[in-house]
């Protein structure tokens, strides 16, 4: 059982380094975003390098919108059938009895696919946020040529 209780407990570790992971790439989102906008919006900025630009900042809304996703709870059926969600549907008396059953392996399995979910939405926001580099690459040396 001791091998269950780890993988509970590495489990929800990998829950908290994936939070903290889509928190820090949201604040890089938002100051790229306003960094973006703040330069895009001046006048000496060509139409066509806004235009590009306007396609970044597609990209990076598209992944704040992941990171959003990341980080906001997770209470799925799934995941309403063990631990809190499923305790708050509970009497005391009801709570007594389900926690007089070990569901370790259970509750393992539920957070282990909220884990996977939030990964696979990190992975494409920081593939978003890398794709950016290539239009305001592009509006950047529009701008110069342009300018």
């Amino acid at each position: 059982m001791g091998a269950v209780k780890d993988a509970k407990a590495e489990v929800k570790a990998e829950i908290a380094r994936t939070d903290s992971k889509a928190s820090l790439l949201l604040a890089f989102d938002g100051v790229a975003l306003a960094g973006v906008w703040s330069v895009g919006a001046q006048p000496w900025v060509p139409v066509a390098a806004r235009i590009v630009g306007a396609g970044a900042l597609v990209l990076l809304l598209a992944s704040v919108t992941l990171l959003l996703l990341v980080v906001r709870p997770r209470l799925s059926p799934t995941a309403a059938r063990v631990g809190f969600p499923r305790w708050a549907e509970l009497t005391a008396e009801g709570l007594t009895a389900e926690l007089a059953t070990d569901r370790t392996a259970d509750h393992v399995v539920a957070l282990s696919r909220i884990v996977v979910a939030k990964m696979r939405a990190l992975q494409r926001a920081v593939t978003l946020t890398l794709a950016t580099g290539g239009p305001l690459a592009v509006a950047g040396l529009l701008t110069v040529v342009m300018g």
